[in-house]
């Protein structure tokens, strides 16, 4: 005869089960989050659970009911689940937003100007539109987060946003109080201008409603604790490069151009832009190199040399070494799966292109991170 299981018991096995259970969109346990609400066992082992969301129209209510009611199946002596969903509070939302940024400051901060940060923040820059920059950058973060980096991408092209479709992104950020958090796509944490207007609306912003919204995209949002921030920069040398060397001067610049002598010459200037806001210039991505013939001859479609001309002659004007990174071929592949928001790097990992824009990933990620500004931890005794 087998005894009924006690309710404190099985309460206290689901509390700790339920630390397992991690926020879909914020990527912590519920149970630091406080969106646990309450916990009661039945006299014959039914448990209720009710959990807290952000928001009522949380988009992921149905994932978090699932993952409770699994992770509840898991402690012995519980017969049952029924999971009860409601809504923070005002005042339960603020001090949600309080706890994920650390400060009870009442303007939000941007993290990565934190002394302490540890996450690589990259802008990717062109000096004209056409050679490939967003596309570059959504293999890099998707590369990124499928070698298990924690990724962002803040898509700062604000006239001429594409990085929703290229890593199909459909969802729109959450709103908690007075903080996004930001859809999830390829595993990758994107957010972009385009995720805020209709269809197909153009977005006729100057200088400051520019600088404004990519102060808004770089403090407002909940971006986590991540490894690497990649930047998808605008074509040119305008406000959006200015405003990110004032708002993230910690930001690395990486040149994105095509073999073309047209292109580089202009590339040139988008890299010199970093002499001015005291940014370093990583390197250089020659984009659209060749196209591989079925015989195996390579056709330079847009001439060659244009890369190397760019990172020899930043190196000559910023005075310190700024090399070719890659060489990244013209590929099919990478065209089509940009139209349908599945990465190259994902869907043909041994495509020529997508094993370069791998490697290059994978070289940006193994990069040291200098300790200047960095808390040490150490004391004098």
């Amino acid at each position: 005869m087998s005894s009924t299981p006690d309710p404190q018991s099985v309460r206290a096995g689901v509390l700790q089960a339920l630390n397992s259970v991690n926020d879909p969109e914020l990527h912590r346990p519920i149970t630091d989050l406080g969106m646990v609400d309450d916990v009661r066992v039945d006299a014959d082992g039914v448990v209720d659970v009710r959990v807290l969301l952000t928001t009522a129209g949380c988009p992921m209510r149905d994932t978090l009911t699932r993952d409770v009611t699994a992770a509840v199946r898991t402690v012995d002596g519980a017969a049952g689940v029924r999971v009860q969903l409601g809504e923070m509070t005002p005042d339960q939302r603020r001090e949600l937003t309080t706890k994920l940024r650390g400060t009870t400051g009442a303007a939000p901060t941007i993290p990565f100007n934190d002394p302490g940060s540890l996450t690589r923040v990259y802008a990717i820059a062109s000096g004209k539109g056409g050679v490939g920059k967003s596309s570059v950058t959504a293999n890099l973060a998707a590369a990124m987060a499928a070698d298990g980096l924690r990724v962002g991408v803040l898509d700062a092209d604000v006239h001429g946003f594409s990085i929703p479709r290229l890593l199909n992104v459909t969802g729109r950020p959450t709103k908690v109080d007075d903080m996004m958090i930001p859809p999830v796509a390829h595993g990758v944490r994107v957010i972009s201008i385009g995720m805020f207007v209709p269809a197909g609306q153009p977005v006729a912003w100057r200088g400051p409603m520019l600088h404004r919204a990519l102060q808004q995209f770089v403090a407002e949002v909940f971006w986590g604790d991540l490894d690497v921030l990649l930047l998808d920069l605008p074509p040119g040398t305008g406000d959006v490069a200015i405003s990110v060397g004032q708002l993230l001067p910690r930001a690395e610049i990486v040149v994105v151009t095509t073999p073309q002598v047209a292109a580089a010459e202009v590339a040139e200037r988008a890299g010199s832009v970093a002499a001015q806001t005291e940014q370093r210039v990583v390197g250089v991505v020659e984009n659209m190199s060749w196209l591989e013939l079925p015989d195996g001859q390579r056709m330079e479609v847009f001439g060659s040399g244009g890369g190397q001309a760019v990172a020899s002659s930043l190196s000559h004007k910023l005075g310190t070494d700024v090399p070719l990174l890659a060489q990244v071929p013209m590929d099919v592949a990478l065209r089509e799966g940009g139209d349908v928001g599945r990465p190259v790097v994902l869907e043909h990992p041994d495509s020529p292109a997508a094993a370069v824009l791998r490697d290059l990933a994978r070289s940006l990620a193994r990069r040291p991170r200098g300790l200047a500004g960095k808390r040490l931890g150490v004391s004098v005794a």
